[in-house]
């Protein structure tokens, strides 16, 4: 059965790269489908269609040895580390708190009396974030539509991302965010298929990110796996250096944490369950954690996706204690040892104000 299999290039040249483009699509027998300048990495993004019956890796090869080609790749797939979500049959109140991990694990309320995120922007790259939700209304900064599809519904596993990190507090329904004083940039690189599970790709994780990193974004939430990606990880290296936070889901088929998760500066996040493996990665609460769902709803949810969700409102915290007192400590420093997440004892790393116990220090 013929297909196509989809090729992106980075043209070096920015002064006629789209002509040049068309010309290197047609001397190699390709389709040129879409162009889409990416300023943050000095280059121009291609996308072509490689024709049935040639080899991917051929064609990778003959466009990557191109003076006018910076690199070529494969537009790879990328899934969330969400695993199936479980209804919720309790009604949406503030009794839905104590139902939390986090507020007893990480003594929510405590941590909240001396940071709730105030000033500080989480970017979440994930699918289609419901900005409606009565736990979520003004929460969202900006919403951008990167995925390329038409749908316009709001998806689960961004939503329930969105309202772990950022969900309302005494709003007298549904849960509390780690970080309720934040604001998100709902960020869809990510889509719902009509069979089931949430899918990205490498174009549109590229896009949101150089969003992100274009809006100053302080933490890029990346609940999400899948092969090494160069574009990808090239992005998220300029994030890093730029001083943001990049949290990013482990994958638990990968021994090396997979993909964003191994890129050197990103904090890696599994959920607790996976503690006697993943000592080397932070440990956060990952299972039955109830959180927004689309049409005004809330469910359980579990898997890796909502355990870098946690950090991610975790590290908020951190860089807004940091700012009230004049520190400087890196996030990864004041997390403390890889391992699972003493929060007090982080958000004390990062200022005088609390001590380990989430008492006010002395």
């Amino acid at each position: 059965m013929a297909f196509r299999i989809p090729m992106r290039f980075a043209a070096s040249r920015l002064v006629g790269w789209v002509r040049a483009a068309r010309r290197i699509a047609k001397e190699h027998g390709l389709h040129f489908v879409e162009n889409w300048p990416m300023p943050v990495l000095g280059i121009d993004c291609v996308i072509m269609e490689v024709p049935a019956g040639r080899s991917l890796e051929t064609v990778t090869a003959e466009l990557s040895a191109l003076p006018d080609v910076a690199w070529s790749q494969p537009i790879n797939r990328f899934h969330v580390e969400g695993a199936k979500a479980v209804p919720m049959s309790a009604g949406p109140n503030d009794q839905l708190y104590a139902a939390q991990p986090a507020s007893q694990q990480w003594q929510l309320d405590r941590l909240h009396d001396f940071a709730t995120g105030r000033g500080i922007t989480i970017a979440v790259i994930d699918s289609r974030v419901d900005a409606a939700h009565p736990d979520l209304a003004g929460q969202i900064s900006s919403s951008q539509n990167f995925a390329g599809e038409a749908n316009r519904a709001a998806e689960r596993h961004g939503t329930g991302v969105a309202g772990i990190i950022a969900a309302r507090a005494n709003n007298s329904v549904g849960i509390v965010g780690v970080a309720p004083g934040a604001r998100v940039m709902a960020l869809r690189a990510c889509w719902e298929r009509p069979g089931g599970g949430t899918v990205c790709d490498s174009l549109s994780i590229a896009k949101a990110l150089s969003f992100a990193i274009d809006r100053h974004a302080n933490i890029i939430n990346l609940s999400l796996s899948g092969p090494d990606d160069r574009l990808i990880a090239t992005l998220i290296g300029i994030s890093i250096a730029r001083g943001a936070d990049v949290i990013a889901a482990v994958d638990s088929s990968r021994k090396d944490n997979g993909f964003p998760a191994s890129v050197p500066g990103v904090i890696a996040v599994a959920e607790k369950g996976l503690s006697p493996q993943r000592g080397h990665v932070y440990i956060a609460p990952g299972a039955d954690v109830p959180t927004t769902e689309p049409g005004g709803k809330w469910y359980l949810v579990n898997g890796s996706s909502y355990a870098a969700a946690h950090v991610s409102g975790l590290a908020a915290l951190i860089q807004q204690t940091n700012r009230a007192n004049g520190t400087h400590v890196a996030t990864a420093t004041a997390l403390g040892t890889r391992g699972e997440i003493n929060a007090c004892a982080s958000l004390a790393r990062a200022g005088s104000l609390v001590d380990g116990n989430c008492s006010l220090a002395r």
